[in-house]
C-alpha cells in the first residue's frame, strides 16, 4: 500500500514540473511533455484539489505510519507548489494581455469602441466560468450543423453559432481548428472564444477542412479559402455580415489563419471560385506555425521538419521549394505590397510551448511589425503551453477578455474606414 501512495505522489509531482519546465528537445517524447503540462498547467486547481483529497482520504483509511508516507507527503508538497505556481501564472495572464493591448493599439484604445459594445467588455474572470473547464454551452446560442461549405464530405462541413436573438449584419469570427493539419475537428477546438463572441453579439462559423496524409498540403488552405467564400455568399442568412469577416484558430489553424489574411485572391488556392473575395478583415492566430522551411535554424527538432515534408506536403522542399515558400507566413511579409496590405493581426504565444518555439513567433513579430500599416498585437505568455486556451482555465479567462476587446476594436476600426468610404 505504501508503494501506491507513494507511485502517486511521484508521478503527480512529475506531471507539475512539466507544468511549468520548459522543455522541446527531446524528439516524439515532446509530445507527452506537452499533453502532460498542458492539461496539468491549465487545470491546475482541479489536480491540487484532487490530490489533497487523495491525501486526506489515504490518512482517514490506511493511516500515517506506513514507511512511505511521509517520502509521499513530501512529493505532493512538492507538486502542489510548483501547481500553485502554473495556477499564479493562469490568473496573472490579464496583465500580458493588457500590456500588449496598450502597446500595440494605445493605452486609451477602449475609447474607439462605441459605448454600447464597450459595455459589454470585462477584464474580471469569474469562477463560476474558469472551474468548469469543459462547459461550453450558453442558453444564449443557437446552433446551425453541418452545413455544406465543399463537396469534401464530413470534411467540407461547418457549423454556426448565432444568438437566439434577431439581428443583421452581425461581425463574424471564422475558426479553423489546429492538429498538425492531421487531426482535429469543428466541434473539438475554439469553443469558449465562440460561445463568448456569439454571446457579445458576434455570428461565429467553425469549419472542418480536408486533413493530411489523405489530402496533402495546399488542400488544407484551400478549404478555408472556400469557407471564407461561402460564408462571404450565404452568412447574411444567419444573421452575419459577409463585409466583416475575422479569422482564428491555434497551431495549425493559426497557421491557416494568417495565411487566409496574407494571400487573399491568391490564384494558386483559388481554382475554380478566381473570382470570389476571400479578403478577411482580421486574424487572431494562437500559436500558429509561422515558418514551414525553418529557414533561420531556429527550431531544432529535424523530425518536425520531417513530418512535415513526409506527412503535411508528401514533397520534399528539394522537389518543390515553392510549396513550402508558399505555405509559410514568414514569407508572404516579405513579398511586395502584402504586408501593407494586411488587416489587424493578433497572435497569442505561449513561453514554455513544446510544440511551436516561441523564438519563431518573437521572428515573425519582429520582421512583419515594422512592415505593416495597422497595429500587430502579440501577447506572450509566461510559461503558457500549446492549446491553452481550448477549455476553460484561469488563463482562457483573460484570454477571452482580451481577445472580445480586440476583436471589438476591429469592428470599430472597419466601421469608421467604412463610414470615411461612403
Amino acid at each position: 500500500m505504501s508503494l501506491l501512495f507513494v507511485l502517486v505522489a511521484c508521478i503527480s509531482l512529475l506531471c507539475s514540473v512539466t507544468a511549468v519546465l520548459q522543455v522541446r528537445q527531446i524528439g516524439w517524447a515532446v509530445w507527452l511533455w506537452f499533453f502532460s503540462g498542458w492539461v496539468t498547467g491549465e487545470l491546475a486547481v482541479w489536480f491540487i484539489g484532487l490530490q489533497m483529497m487523495f491525501v486526506a482520504l489515504w490518512v482517514v483509511i490506511v493511516g500515517t505510519d506506513s514507511w512511505g508516507f511521509a517520502l509521499g507527503l513530501s512529493s505532493f508538497l512538492a507538486a502542489w507548489g510548483l501547481l500553485g505556481w502554473a495556477l499564479r501564472d493562469g490568473f496573472d495572464a490579464g496583465t500580458a494581455f493588457h500590456r500588449a493591448l496598450r502597446l500595440a493599439l494605445g493605452a486609451d484604445f477602449t475609447s474607439h469602441i462605441p459605448e454600447t459594445r464597450r459595455a459589454k467588455l470585462t477584464q474580471q474572470i469569474h469562477s463560476q466560468e474558469w472551474l468548469w473547464p469543459f462547459r461550453f454551452r450558453r442558453p444564449g446560442v443557437r446552433y446551425v450543423r453541418n452545413l455544406s461549405y465543399a463537396s469534401s464530405g464530413k470534411r467540407g462541413l461547418l457549423d454556426i453559432y448565432t444568438p437566439v436573438t434577431q439581428g443583421e449584419r452581425r461581425p463574424v469570427l471564422l475558426h479553423v481548428h489546429g492538429g498538425a493539419w492531421m487531426m482535429g475537428h469543428k466541434s473539438h477546438q475554439g469553443q469558449p472564444l465562440l460561445h463568448r463572441m456569439v454571446e457579445m453579439g458576434w455570428v461565429g462559423v467553425s469549419i472542418n477542412y480536408r486533413l493530411a496524409p489523405r489530402d496533402a498540403y495546399p488542400a488544407q488552405i484551400i478549404d478555408v479559402k472556400k469557407a471564407i467564400a461561402w460564408v462571404k455568399t450565404h452568412i447574411e442568412e444567419y444573421g452575419g455580415d459577409p463585409d466583416f469577416i475575422v479569422v482564428t484558430g491555434g497551431s495549425a489553424g493559426g497557421h491557416l489563419s494568417l495565411l487566409a489574411g496574407l494571400t487573399s485572391g491568391h490564384a494558386d488556392w483559388q481554382a475554380g471560385f478566381e473570382g470570389m473575395d476571400t479578403t478577411v478583415q482580421g486574424v487572431l492566430a494562437m500559436y500558429p506555425v509561422v515558418d514551414l522551411t525553418n529557414r533561420h535554424g531556429i527550431r531544432q527538432q529535424a523530425r518536425m521538419d520531417g513530418f512535415i515534408s513526409r506527412k503535411i506536403i508528401q514533397q520534399t522542399r528539394e522537389a518543390a521549394p515553392e510549396v513550402f515558400e508558399d505555405g509559410s507566413p514568414i514569407s508572404w511579409i516579405h513579398r511586395d505590397g502584402v504586408a501593407a496590405a494586411a488587416p489587424p493581426v493578433c497572435i497569442v504565444q505561449g513561453t514554455h510551448d513544446s510544440l511551436v518555439w516561441v523564438e519563431e513567433v518573437r521572428r515573425f513579430v519582429a520582421e512583419f511589425a515594422p512592415l505593416t500599416s495597422v497595429p500587430l498585437v502579440y501577447a506572450e505568455l509566461p510559461r503558457a503551453q500549446h492549446a491553452f486556451e481550448i477549455f476553460h482555465s484561469p488563463r482562457t479567462s483573460h484570454f477571452l477578455n482580451a481577445a472580445s476587446a480586440w476583436l471589438e476594436w476591429v469592428r470599430a476600426q472597419h466601421g469608421k474606414q467604412k463610414t470615411l468610404s461612403q
